[in-house]
């Protein structure tokens, strides 16, 4: 094995890891918001990652994510949430005014 091989295959682990990580921050989020829509008496209607990139806040590296996720108050209307997360920690939540 080569120097060369070698490195490949640990930027090859390395990106599985990432992949496994973001997709744990995905379920996290979808946790949140499932949870705060029942607290909430919402309907939770769908979530999406709008955009992730790198931090180095709270001293180390870890992925910077927002998310999209709609709701319903009355079963009727759409609206659409935010969830801003640093790995798994939530830094903020934030909904529209909405019709109960």
């Amino acid at each position: 094995m080569t120097l060369a091989e070698l490195c490949l295959f640990l930027l090859i682990g390395f990106a599985g890891f990432q992949f496994w990580r973001i997709r744990s921050i995905s379920e996290a989020a979808f946790e949140h918001a499932n949870r705060y829509c029942d607290t909430h008496q919402l309907q939770l209607l769908t979530l999406a990652r709008t955009s992730t990139r790198i931090t180095f806040k709270y001293a180390k590296p870890d992925w910077h994510s927002h998310f999209q996720f709609e709701f319903s108050g009355n079963g009727e209307d759409r609206y659409t949430g935010e969830i801003e997360l640093v790995g798994k920690r939530i830094l903020r939540t934030q909904l529209p005014p909405y019709r109960v």
